[in-house]
C-alpha cells in the first residue's frame, strides 16, 4: 500500500513538474523518521528543539 502511495507521488511530480516538492517531501520523511524513532529515548530533548 505505500508503495502504490509513493508511486503515485512520484508520477505526480513526473506529469506536473513539480520537482522543486521532492527536497521538501524529503526532509518531511528525514524529520518523521526521527521523531518516530527517537520517541521515548535519550535523543528526545534534542529532537524537540527543532520544533
Amino acid at each position: 500500500m505505500a508503495s502504490t502511495n509513493f508511486k503515485d507521488l512520484w508520477d505526480y511530480l513526473k506529469v506536473r513538474k513539480k520537482y522543486w516538492l521532492l527536497p521538501i517531501v524529503l526532509v518531511l520523511l528525514v524529520l518523521a523518521a526521527l521523531v518516530a524513532l527517537s520517541s521515548g529515548t535519550a535523543v528526545s530533548p534534542f529532537v524537540y528543539t527543532f520544533f
